[in-house]
């Protein structure tokens, strides 16, 4: 899938959106750590994921841009370490005139104030002044995979991230969630329409019936949910 038609179908999607429709698909939920936060508000990014691992030096990075493709997301794995900053705003400016969609870091970022100046979104753990003071070669994998958090990056996968964080997702699987996840946010949108015009959202989803229902033979309220088409939880 090239990156226009994958920043196409996911434009109009959150990644709240996207988690529940990973829970509604039985897929993985794979998130970058709460930490990782973006630098501004009103983030939306989405695209292929290029991975690097941060060994001390700004090379690796350097390399991966040169094999990324335009719309692509670099995934920074720095271990999420706390006494170094590995992404700063040279690096960034050498991603956003490559084209690249944006920037997650496991890891600290500095200089602040040229980062929020660019158009390209960054996401990092926080900032710090002091770049790295170590230097390890470069491992055979630095540029095949990244660990962000819990989760291992490959190029199978893509990254969609906005104001809650960052979700990183299969590549070939990304048409079925896409739908899913509109489903979801059309629902929510018609809910939320309703309620601005006086239905109650209990009203909406039949909560005395689903009551009525858990007290009968337990059905959980998610159950209730998927039996009226409602969406709220997935």
């Amino acid at each position: 899938m090239d990156a226009l038609k994958l920043q196409l179908m996911y434009l109009d999607l959150t990644t709240a959106h996207v988690a529940d429709a990973l829970l509604r698909l039985g897929l993985p939920i794979r998130q970058a750590p709460a930490t990782v936060r973006p630098l501004g508000d009103g983030v939306h990014m989405a695209g292929r994921a290029r991975p690097a691992r941060h060994h001390g030096s700004v090379d690796v990075f350097l390399e991966a841009i040169g094999h990324a493709d335009a719309g692509d997301v670099l995934v920074v794995d720095n271990a999420g370490r706390d006494d170094e900053a590995c992404v700063g705003d040279l690096v960034a400016l050498e991603a956003e005139r490559a084209g690249l969609a944006g920037l997650v870091v496991w890891g600290l970022h500095r200089d602040t104030r040229e980062l929020r100046g660019m158009r390209l979104p960054v996401f990092s753990q926080g900032a710090l002044p002091a770049g790295p003071q170590r230097l390890e070669p470069q491992g055979p994998d630095s540029l095949v995979s990244a660990r962000i958090g819990g989760v291992e990056v490959t190029r199978e996968d893509f990254v969609l991230g906005d104001d809650d964080g960052v979700l990183f997702l299969p590549l070939d699987r990304a048409a079925d969630i896409a739908a899913a996840a509109g489903g979801i946010r059309d629902t929510e949108r018609h809910q939320a329409a309703r309620m601005r015009l006086g239905t109650s959202l209990r009203t909406q989803v039949r909560f005395a019936d689903h009551l009525a229902a858990r007290d009968r033979d337990g059905t959980t309220f998610r159950e209730h949910l998927r039996a009226i088409g409602g969406a709220i939880e997935e």
